[in-house]
């Protein structure tokens, strides 16, 4: 694949590949950047060399993969100011009362320790599946692991993430008296 080809290639997978990049990186857009950077440099200089053997996408997604793994020290400290932001998005979140506001953040909190409890393979079939469109055996190429795999992680993964939400009704107001025992409310001096 020539310069041109590979420019053209990287721009038309720009968008997705950032957005894996972001999954790898824990959502951390700085980290993701850093990342995605580093895999147009690898791939521009040769160091990262495309040889057909799989779709361009995947050859792609994998090479994120890899190098996002490579900077994972640094990932530790954007958990952090990513938890912030989305408690600041949260707060300022316009048309919900507090409570319902309250009552979300914490559904998703539990939803995101629960994801975090996977383990990491399970995890990353999971976000290349349902939020990256790939197929199971594109998701197991840029994991490098068998179709057979990715799979078993797949499976495991979406039977593990029911287990660790069962009982939580996400909706409507019976769903939070359902919740009252799995969601953890604070006592705010009524």
């Amino acid at each position: 694949m020539n310069s041109y080809e590979l420019r053209a290639e990287l721009e038309k997978h720009h968008r997705e590949s950032y957005g894996w990049a972001l999954s790898c990186c824990a959502r951390n857009p700085a980290e993701a950047e850093n990342v995605h950077q580093a895999v147009y440099l690898k791939a521009l200089e040769g160091k990262a060399r495309f040889d057909g053997r799989a779709s361009f996408k995947t050859w792609l997604f994998a090479v994120i993969r890899r190098t996002a793994i490579d900077e994972r020290r640094r990932r530790w400290l954007g958990r952090f100011r990513m938890d912030r932001y989305e408690r600041s998005l949260e707060r300022t979140a316009c048309g919900e009362s507090p409570d319902e506001a309250i009552y979300r953040s914490e559904i998703r909190a539990l939803f995101r320790r629960a994801l975090v409890e996977l383990p990491q393979r399970q995890r990353e079939v999971l976000q290349l599946v349902f939020y990256h469109d790939l197929s199971l055996a594109e998701a197991a190429e840029v994991m490098g692991i068998s179709l057979g795999s990715a799979r078993t992680h797949y499976e495991r993964g979406k039977q593990r993430l029911r287990q660790l939400m069962e009982g939580v009704e996400i909706s409507d107001d019976a769903g939070r008296r359902k919740n009252q025992k799995a969601v953890p409310t604070t006592e705010r001096g009524r």
